[in-house]
């Protein structure tokens, strides 16, 4: 059966942030017994965003990691959003920052063996990459091997969710051979997970064979052959044809094209907003940003962009959040908005420069509709459409004035607080909006501190409240993921947090 998310969202909204000293189960992806299952044939998988940097874990690629079940961390996520074991059978906080985890017998695809040193060393790398691991923001980690199967971490300050972000793809324990003197890291043949990288051709495709070392028992399926294909349409145009078993993030206009068997619509976490660059150039002008606010209505791309696949911005946070709403806090303090005129005269002989990209079908359609709204209210819009690939590098170094952005606000830990304080606060490593609030940081570390969970949802809700009150990020729509899987392929993770796809149990009948 395929793995559904039917329950899911009301779990998480009742689990507790951790869970932990507790036997594991054999498997984390759920099949039982190594020996087990060994269905034979490969899976053929389109991605949508080519690799940034070789498959790093260090950079957007770390996802990929975790989907494809190459690579994992010291925990993993479970159906309900809580920590599980994963190369960790258990852990306990000894105090407000220490922490030991105890590690299970396992083995890297090179053969080696995972111990609290190996752990160290992927854990010490991760802190010392540049740029540091989103996840990394706002912690500091130390990691020292207690003997060779317990390790025990250490934070400068609490840190309350600490199994949960140890769940990070960017936290992924890799072998020795991975991590290479010039910084470069390579988790091709050097991963812990059911399938083993053999081969990765540049941006295109990868290879991955069944990894029959795996602690978990044998995958179902003998490997997977992975292609990236950044346009949507033919993304779905492979899986109709019969080249694909799977293909994610099918567009929303060719989704009712599909067979309603290869259909699979999933709430997810993810949020489409229009980020403001409060570092440089027009949108340093909080009246400007203000007005660009006001401009702009997210409700009007839900049937015209999104063929219904989307819910109208309720704030950062959507439905796949459900504590959210009830904890949601009035955003006030906001800049008074610049007048039509006002806009013109400030922006006399200035352009915006609205940014978006390709991956994503529905992104250039939503921008053509901004910038509709945009020059309604005075501004002069020039847009830049590329591959992200093609654009990430500017977008951290605040080349653009806007940016239409969809991002999965639970992707990197699970936890809110990772994904508030990577990208909204002055030392965020994925600050794309340039923001620097002292209001918005000490909201941030205000919920990063609380461990009680019901008054670190709210706290984390006041922390939104401030970020939007910046006006740095105006948020749209809350997607609807669509994912195409062929009939016949069985045992794909419809995620809401969009980290999980390949597991142990995914075959072809």
């Amino acid at each position: 059966m395929r793995n559904t998310t039917r329950g899911l969202l009301t779990a998480l909204a009742l689990t507790p942030l951790l869970t932990g000293c507790f036997a594991p189960s054999p498997s984390a992806g759920g099949s039982t017994g190594s020996g087990q299952g060994g269905t034979e044939g490969r899976l053929r998988v389109a991605l949508a965003v080519p690799p940034v940097k070789a498959l790093s874990p260090y950079s957007n690629d770390a996802t990929v990691l975790n989907k494809l079940s190459v690579a994992e961390g010291l925990t993993a996520l479970d159906e309900k959003g809580a920590a599980a074991p994963a190369l960790a059978t258990s852990w306990k906080r000894d105090t407000a920052t220490a922490w030991t985890f105890e590690l299970r017998k396992a083995t890297f695809q090179d053969g080696t063996p995972v111990t609290a040193q190996a752990v160290v060393n992927a854990l010490a790398h991760a802190g010392q990459a540049s740029p540091k691991p989103r996840v990394l923001s706002d912690v500091d980690l130390t990691a020292r091997a207690v003997d060779a199967d317990t390790v025990s971490l250490t934070t400068k300050s609490a840190d309350p969710v600490l199994p949960l972000r140890l769940a990070s793809p960017a936290l992924a324990v890799l072998s020795a051979k991975a991590y290479a003197a010039d910084g470069t890291v390579s988790p091709v043949g050097t991963g812990t997970g059911p399938f083993r990288i053999t081969r990765l051709t540049g941006k295109t495709k990868a290879t991955l064979d069944r990894y029959d070392g795996y602690w978990g028992g044998k995958a179902k399926s003998a490997g997977i052959d992975v292609t990236w294909i950044a346009d949507g349409t033919a993304r779905a145009n492979a899986l109709r044809s019969g080249d694909m078993d799977i293909a994610e993030w099918i567009p929303t206009a060719q989704a009712k094209l599909l067979d309603e068997g290869t259909r699979h619509e999933v709430p997810s976490v993810r949020t489409d907003s229009l980020v403001l660059n409060t570092g440089s150039g027009l949108f340093t002008d909080v009246g400007l940003r203000a007005a660009a606010r006001e401009a702009v209505d997210g409700s009007a791309l839900v049937g015209s962009v999104f063929g219904g696949y989307a819910d109208p911005a309720q704030g950062l946070f959507g439905p796949a959040v459900p504590w959210a709403a009830d904890r949601r806090v009035a955003v006030t303090g906001r800049a008074q908005a610049a007048t039509p005129g006002q806009v013109t005269a400030k922006t006399s002989g200035r352009t915006v420069r609205l940014a978006t990209y390709t991956n994503r079908a529905e992104l250039p359609e939503a921008a053509s509709v901004l910038q509709q709204q945009l020059e309604k209210a005075g501004f002069t819009v020039k847009q830049d459409v590329r591959e992200y690939t093609q654009m990430e590098s500017d977008l951290l170094a605040g080349k653009y004035d806007a940016l239409v952005f969809s991002r999965v606000t639970l992707l990197d830990t699970g936890d809110a607080v990772a994904y508030l304080a990577s990208d909204f606060t002055g030392t965020g490593v994925y600050n794309i909006a340039g923001l620097k609030d002292p209001a918005v940081d000490r909201a941030v570390r205000a919920a990063a501190a609380e461990s009680d969970m019901t008054k670190r949802q709210r706290k984390i809700m006041e922390a939104e409240a401030e970020v939007l009150r910046t006006d740095a990020v105006v948020p749209l729509v809350h997607e609807k993921v669509v994912q195409g899987i062929a009939t016949g392929v069985e045992g794909v993770t419809l995620d809401p947090r969009e980290r999980a796809l390949i597991t142990l149990d995914t075959r072809r009948e």
